[in-house]
């Protein structure tokens, strides 16, 4: 991963909290789990305030006409599998 160095400033009091939780050798590594956390938490607000919904029926073509049907699929076959164990269990 490339690094980049950038100039930052900090309140000297923050700079002083965070040193005491991971030392002044950790401050960096700190800092980017920190600002990582941040950005993801910030793309999926946005995400989550989009007008436009996650899902596309046409994404999900195995889904049919129906979700219904598709999950009743679902379980019939694995109610079948179910069912042939339990018989080779018997025998």
């Amino acid at each position: 991963m490339k690094v980049k160095r950038a100039h930052i400033l900090l309140p000297q009091e923050l700079v002083k909290e965070i040193d005491s939780i991971v030392g002044p050798r950790g401050r960096s590594a700190f800092l980017v789990e920190t600002a990582r956390e941040a950005v993801r938490r910030k793309k999926l607000l946005r995400f989550l305030e989009r007008d436009t919904p996650a899902w596309k029926d046409a994404d999900h073509p195995e889904l049919g006409p129906s979700a219904a049907e598709f999950v009743r699929e679902l379980r019939q076959e694995s109610e079948k599998k179910r069912a042939k164990k339990q018989r080779r269990a018997k025998k």
